[in-house]
Formats: C-alpha cells, structure tokens, sequence
C-alpha cells in the first residue's frame, strides 16, 4: 500500500474530504465526476473541475448525496438547510452593492463653461457605454457571472460583434468550460494568447449523434503567412499610429469522442478529425481573423492573484465549518423526532391480541390513548429535550463561528435583532471585516471590468459602429454602490450644516448627498438649480423691503 501524497495548490483546502482527495497521486474520486475522466481533458484541469463540481453541490443542497455516490452511505439522510447557499447570495449582494455605474475620468466636467475638448469626449464615451450596458443587459449578466465567481472562485464574459444587432454582445460562461493555455514560465498575471472553451455534448440516439466534444479556441497570432523577412502589418481603429503584426483567430470546432485516442488532450486534438462550425452567412470557423489584436474573453477571479491564475471560493475558509453544521442539523433534527414523538416503555400493559395470527398488536400512543396496566405497572418516557436544547445552540455556535471566519458578520446575514446593537459606532465596528471583504473583492474585479469596458470600445470601432469614433481608448471603470445601507438623515444633516458653516463646499454636499442614494443625477445641474433658486428668493426679499424715501 503506497503512502498518500501531500499536495498543496488552489484547491487543497478541499483536500480533507477522501472525494476529493481519494487515490494516492491526489486526484478526485471517480465517483464525483466521473466526466472528469473524459480523455481531451488536461489534466492540471481535473481538480479545478472536481472542485466546481463540489462547490455546487453544496449550493444546491447535494453535499450528503454527492458523498453517499462516492462511498459514504452515511450521509445520505443528511439534513441540508442552504447555509452555504445563504453565505454565497450575502456575499454577492455587498460585492455588487446597490447599483453599477459606469464611469469615464473627466466626464463630469462636460457641462462647465470651460469644457475642454476631452471632457466632452469621455461624457459621450461614458454615455455610449452606459447605454450599451442597459441593451446588453449588463447588470443582471453581472448577477449570473458574478455569484459563480463568489461560489467557485471564477466566472467568465465573452465579448463578440454582432452585426445584425449592431453593437457588441456579452455572454457568460461557466468556469468549468474555460481552458486557458498558460505557460509555466509565463506570470500567472499575464493575459494568455490561446485560450480554449469546450465542454461535452452528450450522444442523441434519437437523431443518432455520437457523444462529442466542442472546442471554440481563441489565439493571438502573426497576421497572414508572412515570412522571416517581410512581417505583415495592420493599423486598428484605436491605434492608427501604430502597426501591429498580431491578431486574433477563431476556431469553432466539434470531434467525436470515439475519434480521439489516449492521450489527446484538449490543446492538441487532430484537425483532421474536426469538424468545423460555420456562421449563418457560410464563413467557415477555422483560423477565422476576428481583426483585433487582443482575445475578447475576461476571466473574473473571486480573490487577489497571489500566484495562482484561478481564483478562491468565497467558502473556501470554512467548508469544515459548514460540513459540522450540517452534521448538527442532523443531529438535532433527530433529537426532535424523538422529543417530539418521544420512545415510552411499558410495563404490565395488557395489549390487544390479533385473532388473525394470535399474536399481540403492536402499541400505538395517540392523544386520548388510554393503557390498562397491571398492578405494578410502569410507563416510562424518553426525555430528549435537554440534549435537544444543547444541541441548538450548537448549531448557533458553529453558524457564528462560520461567519466570523467567513468575514460576514451577523448583522449582515440578517440573524441580529436591532436592538441587540448597543450603538451606531458598535455596528460600524462589527462591520469591519465585511468591509475588508469587499474591499478585497472589488479590488480583484477593477481590473477586469475596466479591461472588459475597454474591449467594449475596440469591438465598437472594428465593426464600425455608428458614435463610436475612431482614435485611443478611453479609460473606464465600472464603480459599484455602497454595500451597505446609509444613514440618509445622519447624512442630509450633515451636509446642511457642512455647506451652512461653509466647512464644504455645495458641490461636495451635492455628491455627499448621490452617494447616500438620493435622487440626483447630475450634480452640477442640482447646484445650478440651488444657486437660481437662492438669488430668486434673494431677490424677491430685496423687492418687498420698504425704499428708504419713505421714511
């Protein structure tokens, strides 16, 4: 019998479960996935998916019957309540905040009386983009991605032109299909020039399809054939100035499992046994040049690259945690058969014979059931209420001692009573380690969905979209709301008095004022209107004043 090997990489805090960890080299128990013995699928890839797939099992109320398939027929009536599930939607609901707002650098100085020419520029790119987003449905795109980043550590966005719809289209995609080809001296930081989505489709004896494998690959490469000598060049809308001798081809193809041999993985699969996919105009989808010079896919991590390309699961600190209190429930929801329905002894009870078989009938207890006993007889009950008792706040104790480790504390997850808060600064205070939370987790995200705005506005100019001019890309951030709920009339009577005793000025009341969510959209129009509104009323008060020829 061989020694288990010690293996530490993103997923290892998975490692305590035998599933996950069940054979010597390391690698999953087949009985968790068995599709992740699939022959195209790298093998650097399979913990990542085992993981994805346990992770999802635990969202959906599947962590028992997901282990009673991999041998443990223990935790098949195991009491699942969607805790896990509950930590995820908290997080997501503060990571988001309350709104997304996109933002271009300068914009707001559009409106002054001495607007430069970029300023008026990034308030058409900001409005441009904050229109697409409300076509392509950007928020609730980001509610699907993002919860799959908090629960599994990734999510993904394609980005892609549409020529009919006229503008670019996002979609996303589960972790579980998204291959990037990494190279093992490369940072895990830089963006990768091949990356692959595949997945599986099953056979269909119906229409009599063999089971498949999809791969639609996306690569940076030299522009045309070229040669040594002579690289061939390209000027891209964004960069007139500048040649590039790269771009991006797209591969659409499909191979039947039977097809592929031992050893094939995903990145060197046979194009002489491909099948390749073609658009609806008939352009076939090999090496296809998409005319840009970066590949439009964003990978979203959950947490701040420290090495690793992949990101953490929000649960990833406190699996165990969580796995104990389902074994709690369990246990006191048994505790509660028993105290609920409680096992009482009887003694010198006479019981009602069958005449069928003349054997006695088993007893039965039901309100208003009387027992004749003999003398000396006895009726004992099972009490279980105590161990019931203790066992709840066991289960208090574990879901507290998860959210603290979790950095969700319970005011967040709704399981405080408000009065039990002593004071306003006491609630700041407990808060603090979701707001490092947060923090943490929207830094991950800046860089990304800045790059994602970006290549926004390059595939806006490619396709020659109508208001997309051409020239260098403008910066641009998605900024998110405030995650928690604001003290609107702490803050309303801070400004008047701020702005009253001159400490701020109006302009920095007026955003003061937008970030508690008050109902302003521009903030210089709302000084303008404030500043009209002040001299009207000055005015009217000089004009009721008595002359002084009167007196």
């Amino acid at each position: 019998m061989g020694l288990r090997t010690f293996l530490t990489d993103a997923w290892s805090w998975l490692n305590y479960k035998p599933m996950m960890a069940g054979t010597h080299d390391g690698r999953p128990h087949r009985a968790l996935a068995p599709d992740l013995r699939a022959t195209w699928l790298p093998d650097e890839a399979v913990r990542r998916l085992a993981a994805y797939k346990l992770m999802a099992a635990y969202d959906n109320n599947q962590a028992g019957e997901l282990a009673s398939l991999a041998g443990n027929e223990a935790t098949a009536e195991r009491r699942e309540f969607g805790d896990p599930s509950a930590f995820v939607d908290t997080s997501l609901a503060h990571l988001l905040g309350k709104s997304q707002q996109i933002i271009v650098p300068g914009a707001e100085h559009a409106k002054d009386t001495d607007a430069t020419p970029e300023a008026v520029a990034a308030a058409a790119m900001q409005q441009r983009l904050r229109d697409w987003a409300e076509a392509e449905l950007l928020p609730l795109r980001m509610q699907a991605a993002e919860r799959k980043a908090v629960l599994l550590g990734d999510a993904v966005y394609l980005l892609a032109w549409d020529p009919a719809k006229g503008r670019v289209t996002l979609r996303t995609y589960d972790p579980g299909f998204y291959f990037p080809v990494l190279d093992d001296d490369a940072d895990p930081g830089d963006y990768p020039t091949r990356v692959h989505l595949a997945w599986d489709i099953p056979e269909n004896p119906r229409r009599g399809l063999k089971a498949r494998v999809r791969r639609v690959t996306f690569e940076l490469g030299p522009i045309g054939a070229g040669s040594a000598d002579h690289e061939v060049t390209r000027r891209y809308p964004w960069a007139p100035d500048r040649p590039s001798t790269l771009t991006c081809y797209l591969t659409d193809a499909e191979w039947a499992i039977d097809d592929l041999r031992h050893g094939q993985v995903l990145d060197e699969l046979p194009l002489d046994k491909a099948t390749f996919r073609t658009r609806p105009d008939g352009q076939v989808l090999n090496r296809l040049d998409l005319m840009i010079d970066f590949i439009p896919i964003i990978h979203v991590s959950n947490t701040v690259d420290d090495g690793e390309h992949f990101g953490q699961s929000t649960l990833a600190k406190v699996m165990q945690t969580l796995d104990e209190l389902a074994e709690t429930d369990t246990d006191s929801s048994r505790a509660s058969a028993t105290t609920g329905a409680p096992i009482i002894g009887l003694a010198g009870a006479r019981a009602e014979v069958d005449r069928v078989t003349g054997r006695p009938k088993p007893l039965s207890v039901e309100p208003g059931t009387i027992f004749q006993l003999a003398d000396g007889g006895r009726m004992d009950v099972l009490d279980t209420s105590e161990q019931l008792a203790e066992l709840r706040a066991r289960v208090d104790e574990i879901r507290d001692r998860a959210a603290v480790n979790a950095r969700l504390p319970a005011v967040s997850l709704g399981t405080v009573d408000p009065t039990d808060v002593p004071s306003g600064y006491a609630l700041q205070i407990s808060l603090g380690p979701l707001d490092s939370l947060v923090d943490s987790m929207r830094l991950a995200r800046a860089h990304k969905y800045s790059l994602l705005l970006k290549m926004v506005q390059r595939l806006h100019q490619a396709g020659q979209a109508e208001g997309w001019p051409t020239g260098g890309t403008l910066a641009a951030r998605l900024v998110f709301g405030p995650h928690m709920p604001t003290d609107r009339q702490a803050i309303l009577d801070e400004v008047v008095k701020g702005v009253g005793a001159g400490v701020f000025s109006l302009e920095t009341g007026i955003r003061m004022l937008q970030d508690a969510d008050y109902p302003i959209e521009d903030a210089r129009e709302e000084v303008a209107r404030i500043t009209a509104r002040d001299a009207a009323t000055s005015r009217d008060q000089e004009a009721r004043l008595p002359s002084s020829s009167t007196f």
